[in-house]
């Protein structure tokens, strides 16, 4: 199992738009980065990511699951990038802002605090555990 960060405008897609899509989940359309597309294509069902609001707010709320991998997307009209399926798992009690997270020196070398603007990104597992601890969902 591999863990993720999916980043989102609220405004755009939130964590309350994600929980009431229930079972179905959603997919993550719309990502036009080379390398963000590339973590999503390594992306297995099962696998967990951290959902993320960006904007004003910088912070993760919620842990999703992939329930279907990469595939065509088709907003896409070059035909280049592709798009997975979440749904939503748990809340976080205690969201986790970024300014916690670059304050934590266990998290420095975490991709959100080296290249914040980055999508989508892959998370490692000691980082996964800790922001979960202080997500309140352990």
């Amino acid at each position: 199992m591999a863990y993720w960060l999916f980043k989102t405008e609220p405004e755009t897609w939130s964590w309350e738009n994600q929980k009431k899509r229930g079972d179905k989940g959603e997919t993550w359309n719309g990502v036009r980065n080379f390398q963000a597309a590339k973590n999503m294509k390594t992306m297995k069902c099962g696998d967990f990511g951290f959902f993320y609001h960006s904007g004003e707010e910088r912070r993760i709320v919620g842990i999703v699951e992939v329930i279907r991998e990469y595939h065509p997307d088709p907003t896409d009209q070059t035909g280049r990038f592709g798009m997975v399926a979440v749904k939503a798992v748990k809340e976080f009690a205690n969201p986790v802002t970024l300014a916690e997270i670059k304050s934590d020196p266990k998290l420095q070398d975490m991709v959100l605090v080296r290249n914040s603007r980055l999508s989508v990104q892959p998370v490692k597992p000691n980082e996964w555990q800790i922001i979960c601890r202080a997500g309140g969902v352990v």
